[in-house]
This record gives C-alpha cells, structure tokens and sequence, in this order.
C-alpha cells in the first residue's frame, strides 16, 4: 500500500472511532436524562433540594450531550481532518480536546437552564413534564423563539456552525490546548445559534422525548443544510404565527 493509501486508511479509522466514541457518549447520555426526569417526576410536587437540583442539571446536562453533539459532528470530523494535515499524529488526541471544550460550553448551559427554569418556576407553572400550563407563557416562548430566528446574530452564528472550514482557518490554535479553545469558540457559536430555540422545550415538555428528538432532528437538519436555503428564517415565521395562535387563544 502506498503511504498516502495508508494515510488515507488510517484517517478512515480515525473517522469511524471518532463517530463510534460520539454514538456511545450520545446513548449513554440519553439513558440517563432519561433516568434523572423520571427521579424528578418521583418527587413531585416539586421540593427544591440538593438532590432535586443535581437530578435537575444532569438531566440538561446529558439532554444537551444528546442533542447537540450529533450536529456537532461534521465539525468535529472536519477539525480532524484539518487537524491531520497541519499536526500530523496530535490529530486524534486534539480532536477529543475539540470535542471537550465543545461539550464544556453546554455544560455551562445546562448550569444556566437548571437557575433559570428554577427563577422562572412560578410564571412558567411548569407539569410534571416540565411543559408550561400558562398559554400566555407558552404563546411568549414561541413567538421570542421564533424572533430569534430572524436576528443577524443567529444567521452569523448558524453560518459559523454550517460552515466551521472557514472559522477553523482564520482561527486556527495549534496544540492540544489550542483545540480545547477552539472547541470551545465553536462551541459558543452552536450556543448562539440554537439556545433560544431551546425554550420551544418549554411549551412542549422538557422531558418529553418526542419534542426532545423532534429539536435534536431540527437543530441537525438546519446545520447540514446549505445557508442559502434560509430554513432559520421559515422556521422563525413559523414560530412567530404559532406563538400569535396559542396567545390570542390565550387572550381571547
């Protein structure tokens, strides 16, 4: 075989352990968002407590693994095989450091949905399902949900997560350290692409699995589509009208 032959092969396996690695971090995250929401649903009516809180983080916590690193994927294969080219045998050890600061970031998201769903518990009037009993509530969700989509802010960081090739070259960080951060950029930008939309779980059920995977299957499709289709901005209207329905019907 041919040293670029070899190359080749070895990248392909690189490849496939990287995706095998994401598959079983994604499965192990989704058993146990689902064992820490059915821990919460036992000890309602809700108690704040030490436990009650840290059952209430791990169950974002891994609900955000779960949902966000199957579209983080293309941009972690594509940091590898950057990463290959310019590193030569750092690539596999700086892909998972991509892949942790990326990871990092959403944690720092889940502590932050765990303070914010507790300061909001009252207006919300969240079920046991952690969907919002107030229409008004759920109305406003929507339609703020479905604004966002429509910002300059969320096109330039949707474009930074469609297109990460780009944002890697004219930010490139060699080492493995450079990799955490630019995990962590990359990781920032997929936070403003996607974290308003993540208040829709609020109307529909934050541990509710169907809209949990129905968001999951949204956020990959309008990352792997190309920017010209501008899914944002349909979705965006599409939330808007939702969100005016439920809250004239709340109103009226």
């Amino acid at each position: 075989m041919s040293s670029a032959g070899a190359v080749e092969s070895l990248a392909r396996r690189e490849r496939a352990i990287v995706l095998v690695a994401l598959l079983i971090v994604i499965v192990i995250s989704s058993y146990f968002m689902l064992r820490s929401g059915d821990a919460l649903m036992m000890m309602m009516p809700l108690r704040v407590s030490a436990q009650w809180i840290v059952l209430l983080f791990v169950m974002w916590w891994t609900m955000m693994l779960a949902m966000m690193l199957p579209s983080a994927a293309p941009a972690i294969l594509t940091f590898g095989a950057v990463s290959r080219r310019l590193d030569g045998t750092d690539a596999p050890a700086r892909m998972l450091a991509f892949a942790a600061g990326y990871a990092l970031v959403w944690t720092g998201f889940a502590l932050g949905a765990v303070a914010l769903q507790m300061a909001a518990d009252d207006i919300l009037r969240l079920n046991p399902m952690f969907a919002t009993t107030s229409r008004t509530a759920g109305g406003i969700l929507l339609i703020a949900a479905g604004l966002y989509q429509l910002t300059p802010l969320k096109e330039a960081c949707l474009r930074k997560c469609q297109l990460p090739l780009f944002a890697f070259a004219r930010n490139w960080r060699p080492g493995v350290s450079g990799a955490l951060r630019m995990g962590f950029d990359h990781g920032l930008f997929c936070v403003g692409c996607c974290a308003v939309l993540m208040a829709v779980l609020f109307y529909g059920g934050v541990m509710e699995p169907k809209w949990i995977a129905g968001l999951a299957a949204y956020i990959l499709v309008e990352k792997l589509l190309p920017p010209r289709w501008q899914i944002s901005r349909f979705t965006g209207l599409i939330l808007c009208i939702w969100g005016g329905a439920v809250l004239w019907s709340a109103l009226g």
